[in-house]
């Protein structure tokens, strides 16, 4: 098994964190962004989307980081980690949506403009990452997870670029119910932790 990925990429830390919360043995193959390989044809053909991470399983080729936390959920994972049932499912559909969708544009956003250089306007990413940080911390108030009452490929999909917000200038001080799910997520036996970088409030 083979994980291609970027290090400095949530999207990536996602796959390989929750490869090894499964005790996978994964090769890590990093893909060189900043001097394009990831758009390069031998990379497109892997993936014609030309992002990170791509998962190769013997040869099954899955890209798309929550696409992959399905996969190996499905094919490794005993089924608490997404469960079966339909409300169970729908419920950790919903977060990864949100992983795809208000997490991407709030926290990664933000985070993406101090790490990378994006041209994205600070104010606006940074405003819609603390809209996103009340609401989690308005679902997580009287419960330990965001899917279920135990660990599901949802709160793994919302980890990384959670955990790096300051790093985006997103402050997570008043956050304490998001915060107690990033040490929750920490103390899972199998965790490794996601690259810190001198960025934001943490420069």
């Amino acid at each position: 098994m083979k994980i291609y990925q970027h290090p400095l990429s949530g999207h990536s830390h996602r796959v390989v964190l929750f490869a090894s919360l499964l005790g996978l043995n994964a090769e890590l193959v990093e893909v060189d962004l900043m001097s394009g390989a990831h758009k390069k044809p031998e990379f497109l053909a892997m993936n014609g989307f030309g992002q990170v991470p791509v998962l190769d399983d013997n040869g099954v080729m899955v890209s798309d980081a929550n696409a992959i936390l399905v996969y190996l959920a499905k094919k490794y994972g005993p089924s608490s980690w997404l469960p079966e049932d339909a409300i169970g499912a729908a419920q950790v559909q919903r977060w990864l949506s949100v992983a795809a969708g208000e997490i991407a544009y709030g926290p990664a956003a933000a985070r993406l403009i101090t790490v990378f250089g994006a041209g994205f306007n600070a104010d606006e990413v940074i405003g819609r990452a603390h809209d996103l940080l009340g609401k989690m911390e308005s679902h997580l108030a009287n419960r330990d997870w965001l899917a279920a009452d135990h660990p599901t490929i949802a709160d793994i999909a919302a980890y990384s670029y959670i955990a790096r917000a300051p790093e985006g200038n997103v402050d997570l001080a008043k956050y304490t119910a998001v915060k107690r799910l990033l040490s929750r997520v920490e103390a899972l036996p199998g965790f490794v932790p996601f690259v810190k970088t001198q960025a934001g409030l943490n420069a």
